[in-house]
């Protein structure tokens, strides 16, 4: 019917969120993230794609200067969470999550890994910085 909003997952659709460096961000995107999801009946994802996000932003807002970005993205039954980040360093390699355990910091990726589907980064500007662009998926059917 034209006119309504509908809430049916396999239609497309991306949400893009400016962060400023700031830990507070953090907590920004997940709440934001829970709204998105929720409203477009993926509340089933919500618990860990709010985990994953907060990773991905908390790493994009600890290990980089200056303004960071949320991306979420619904196609073909996939969700695909982002953070993109200023510094055009690749993010260092994931320790396994055994390994991850036993250190006071740098769990992020491991659990980014352990969580979701698949993951990976690319370099990527935005808005005229260079930066990259580390990312996440998770399949939305159960």
């Amino acid at each position: 019917m034209p006119g309504t909003e509908s809430n049916e997952p396999d239609e497309s659709w991306e949400y893009s969120l400016s962060l400023p460096n700031d830990l507070r961000a953090v907590t920004v995107s997940r709440r934001t993230l829970r709204l998105i999801l929720t409203v477009h009946g993926l509340i089933r994802l919500v618990d860990v794609a709010e985990l994953l996000a907060a990773e991905l932003v908390s790493n994009a807002v600890c290990h980089a200067k200056g303004p960071a970005a949320l991306r979420v993205c619904w196609s073909a039954g996939v969700l695909r969470i982002g953070a993109w980040d200023a510094d055009p360093q690749p993010p260092g390699p994931p320790h396994s999550f055994e390994q991850a355990l036993d250190l006071e910091g740098g769990r992020g990726l491991a659990l980014v890994r352990a969580c979701s589907d698949l993951w990976g980064w690319q370099p990527l500007t935005r808005d005229g910085s260079r930066g990259k662009y580390v990312w996440c998926e998770l399949a939305g059917v159960a």
